[in-house]
């Protein structure tokens, strides 16, 4: 296992109202301490490559090799790229399949001595931090951010209270699956401008938007760092914004997670 973005952890910076997150990836494992006032990361993150295979017992190991490295003794909130209900994995896309009916509790928490751990999924995770502390804080309603990547990941907020486990990426648009249509992933392979890229984007945001009528969009995913190439393109009828937090938002949702109690996945 190779250390991949590693930075030692720092003393007296930490605030009084602290928590700490983990955020994992098909490629890497990233921990932090965080102000849960400001939504800011005291000192810096930590990563570690993802085993593979991503077996449940290699990342947990994982995991309590990062949460080691900041001797980090409470509880925490660790992300996952599938969906978690009561505790249990029900799927697994970039993970090893073995995941699938795993109780994290005991997985995750076994491996950290028995402490207590909150399961949730990751864009979930940064759903909650984008709208507490990134691009949707000045906004109340309902927030919905979409993760465009490889696939399509979703959270739904309202006024601060998350509906877990929506995977919108799924939903069927046009005889389609919504992340077989306008996933980054496609534009890449299709090799697409943006102008045609957003054809298919705004089909989504409109399936969504006639299905629950959201208050904004946040977009994330690596391809929300060009978003002025490609937001004014939309023609939906719900405000677009670009994700703010971009890399530390997982991180920042998971410690979220365990201090307001805002989902029902505890293990």
């Amino acid at each position: 296992m190779t250390a991949a973005d590693s930075t030692a952890p720092e003393s007296g910076a930490a605030g009084d109202h602290r928590g700490f997150g983990i955020d994992v990836g098909g490629s890497g494992v990233k921990g932090g301490i965080v102000d849960l006032d400001t939504g800011q990361l005291i000192g810096e993150r930590f990563k570690l490559l993802t085993p593979q295979p991503a077996t449940p017992e290699a990342v947990a190991k994982t995991i309590a090799d990062v949460v080691a490295h900041f001797e980090w003794e409470g509880p925490l909130g660790v992300t996952y790229p599938g969906v978690v209900t009561d505790g249990i994995v029900r799927t697994a896309a970039n993970v090893d399949k073995g995941w699938i009916g795993a109780n994290v509790q005991e997985v995750i928490g076994g491996a950290l001595g028995g402490r207590r751990v909150t399961v949730l999924n990751d864009a979930d995770a940064a759903g909650l931090a984008e709208e507490k502390f990134g691009a949707g804080r000045d906004n109340t309603g309902v927030i919905v951010l979409l993760t465009f990547g490889t696939g399509i990941g979703s959270a739904v907020i309202h006024n601060g209270v998350l509906l877990p486990n929506t995977e919108f990426g799924h939903l069927e648009v046009g005889g389609k699956e919504a992340e077989h249509r306008a996933a980054s992933s496609v534009k890449d392979r299709k090799e697409w401008s943006y102008e045609r890229w957003t054809q298919e984007v705004t089909k989504v945001l409109v399936a969504i938007e006639n299905a629950i009528w959201p208050d904004l969009f946040i977009a994330g995913g690596g391809i929300s760092r060009k978003a002025h190439k490609w937001i004014p393109l939309l023609e939906n009828r719900t405000p677009v914004v670009a994700a703010a937090l971009q890399n530390t938002a997982g991180i920042v949702g998971a410690a979220m997670a365990v201090d307001t109690d805002v989902t029902a996945t505890h293990g």
